[in-house]
């Protein structure tokens, strides 16, 4: 019946408004606009249907109704029905409904590679001769 107050109020980004660089927002933001660079807030950011933000974004939850492209990292994606998100995505949860599109790679950790040294490399062993091979036997139990 009764709703929780939100902290901090929330920040619109009209239809018609681009901003360009660093953006960091303070309370729940709705983009109806377009943004572009690095964006982040410790709230949820929602992309309306003609919104669109392009770069890196970090935040605490998404939902994207419009266009999102670029690097994600957030606790939850949700991506509806005439959302589109492309590009690398850094999430615990994601919900995509019908008619939603991901395009691009999702990860839940920090991906980690090995080190590429020639100290860390295997030896390459040449093949063996045809005489060095011994047959094997298959028995059946």
């Amino acid at each position: 019946m009764f709703r929780k107050k939100r902290s901090g109020g929330l920040t619109y980004i009209a239809q018609s408004s681009t901003f360009t660089g660093d953006t960091e927002f303070t309370a729940e933001a709705l983009i109806a606009g377009k943004l572009s660079g690095n964006v982040s807030s410790s709230h949820n950011i929602t992309i309306e249907q003609d919104g669109l933000i392009e770069g890196k974004l970090h935040c605490a939850e998404l939902r994207v109704s419009g266009t999102f492209k670029g690097k994600l990292n957030c606790e939850k994606l949700n991506i509806t029905s005439t959302g589109l998100v492309d590009g690398e995505v850094n999430c615990q949860s994601m919900e995509i409904f019908e008619g939603g599109q991901f395009i691009g790679m999702r990860v839940r950790d920090e991906v980690a590679f090995l080190p590429s040294s020639k100290e860390t490399k295997p030896e390459i062993k040449q093949p063996l001769n045809n005489d060095e091979i011994e047959d094997a036997e298959l028995s059946v139990s």
